[in-house]
C-alpha cells in the first residue's frame, strides 16, 4: 500500500500560519482570474470598437468618393450655368441695343409727327409764336461740349416756349427739363450781353408725350409745365383751371 509522506515544514511555522498562506495564496488566484476576465472583457470591447472604426473608415471612403462624384457633378453643372449666363448676358445686351434703337426710332417718329400740332395748339391758346425751331437747339458751353438740347423752341416777341417731346414721359424728365430751362435762360443771358441786346422776353417750358401717366401729368402740372398729350390723330395741350405757367 502507497502511502503519501507528508512534507516536513520547517520547524517553528505553525499550522495557522500555512493556513493563512494558503488561504492568501487562493485570493491572489481568484483576484488574478477576475483580472484575467477584464481583460478579456476589454479586449472584446477593443476589438468592437476596431471593427466599428473599420466600418467607419469604409463608410467614410465610401462618402469621400461620393462627395468626390459630386463636385464634379458641380463642377460640370457650375460650368454649364456659366456658359448660360454668358450666353443671356450677350441676350440681354443685344436686346438692350435693339430696345435703344426702337425707342429712339420712336422718339423721332413722335417728334415728327406731334412738333406741327403742338405749335398749332399753343397759337390756339393765343401765344401766337411767329417763330419755331423744329430742328431742335444745341446749347454749347464755353468748353465746347453741349449742355442741354432742346427737342422743339417756340417764340414770339413776348415768350420763348421750350418743349421736350418724349414717347413716354417720367417723372425723372421733369426735373431734367427745368435744369434744360435754365441752362437755356443762362445762355440767352449771355447772349444777350455779349451782343449788347435787350430781351425781356422769359422762357416757359412744356413736355409733350404720347402715353401720360396720370401721376407723371400731375406733376408736370404741378412744377408749372404745360402737359402737351396725344389726342386723336392730333395733341392737346392740358390747362387745368387754375393753372399759371412758370417762367425763368
Amino acid at each position: 500500500m502507497e502511502t503519501t509522506s507528508i512534507p516536513d515544514y520547517p520547524r517553528g511555522v505553525t499550522f495557522e500560519q500555512v493556513w493563512a498562506l494558503l488561504q492568501e495564496v487562493g485570493q491572489k488566484q481568484k483576484e488574478s482570474a477576475e483580472l484575467q476576465k477584464e481583460n478579456a472583457e476589454f479586449q472584446k470591447e477593443i476589438d468592437e470598437m476596431q471593427k466599428e472604426n473599420a466600418e467607419q473608415q469604409k463608410e467614410n471612403a465610401k462618402q469621400q468618393k461620393e462627395n468626390a462624384k459630386r463636385q464634379e457633378e458641380n463642377a460640370e453643372q457650375q460650368k454649364k450655368t456659366d456658359e448660360l449666363i454668358k450666353r443671356t448676358d450677350k441676350q440681354i445686351k443685344k436686346t438692350a441695343r435693339q430696345m435703344g434703337y426702337l425707342s429712339n426710332r420712336f422718339g423721332e417718329m413722335a417728334e415728327h409727327l406731334v412738333k406741327p400740332g403742338i405749335y398749332q395748339r399753343f397759337n390756339e391758346l393765343g401765344y401766337h409764336f411767329s417763330e419755331r425751331t423744329n430742328g431742335g437747339l444745341a446749347i454749347d458751353g464755353e468748353d465746347g461740349k453741349t449742355k442741354a438740347e432742346i427737342d422743339l423752341l417756340l417764340q414770339n416777341g413776348d415768350t420763348i416756349m421750350a418743349v421736350e417731346i418724349k414717347a413716354t414721359p417720367r417723372i425723372k424728365h421733369i426735373a431734367e427739363h427745368i435744369k434744360r430751362l435754365e441752362i437755356l435762360r443762362d445762355h440767352r443771358r449771355k447772349l444777350n450781353e455779349r451782343q449788347n441786346v435787350i430781351d425781356n422776353r422769359q422762357v416757359e417750358g412744356a413736355i409733350a408725350g404720347a402715353i401720360f401717366d396720370a401721376e407723371v401729368k400731375k406733376a408736370t402740372i404741378d412744377a408749372g409745365l404745360y402737359v402737351i398729350e396725344q389726342s386723336g390723330d392730333t395733341m392737346k395741350i392740358n390747362v387745368p383751371d387754375g393753372f399759371v405757367p412758370r417762367r425763368w
